[in-house]
């Protein structure tokens, strides 16, 4: 005598529908991840690289960093209105510090003016760190105008970083 029995065509159903459930519900999780960072990726850009993929980079969510130009610097209190202009400083750390570090890379692409500049626009109270020669990290997408529009504005002001290089130089 045997003890099996087979399984109810009932139990059969319900482990189907328990097997689509979770496939679906893992298939929306993988969607929603993918999606999700896709969507938030930023590619990073130098000033450079963007002025030369101005139509190919138009409306693409980015991160880019330059010099900020101290006399190219607008602000509208009333609207809270921003607009300044960048310098190209170079991307890899390796060559910024092959040319004498932070501040005096900064300094170089402000002097220079065959170095490639972009106009920044940005919605929100001046920071207290914008100034000439600082460098300015901004997240945000070029628009029809080939004007970066921020939607965030870091800075970092050379100034802070001349005493940890003693052998570094402002000429």
């Amino acid at each position: 005598m045997t003890l099996y029995k087979e399984p109810t065509t009932q139990s059969n159903r319900q482990r189907n529908k328990f097997l689509l459930g979770g496939f679906l519900i893992i298939s929306a999780i993988i969607y929603l991840i993918a999606s999700t960072t896709q969507n938030t990726s930023k590619y990073y850009y130098t000033v450079d690289e963007l002025v030369v993929e101005q139509t190919a980079a138009i409306g693409e969510n980015v991160r880019i960093s330059g010099a900020v130009i101290g006399d190219s610097i607008s602000y509208d209190a009333d609207n809270l209105t921003l607009d300044f202009t960048v310098a190209h400083v170079p991307g890899d750390s390796d060559e910024i510090v092959a040319k004498g570090g932070l501040a005096r890379v900064l300094h170089e692409a402000i002097a220079n003016p065959n170095q490639a500049r972009l106009r920044i626009s940005y919605q929100g109270p001046m920071p207290d760190l914008l100034r000439d020669e600082a460098q300015a990290i901004m997240d945000g997408h070029l628009n029809e105008d080939n004007i970066f529009v921020a939607d965030t504005l870091l800075l970092k002001c050379p100034t802070k970083y001349e005493d940890e290089l003693p052998n570094q130089t402002n000429n």
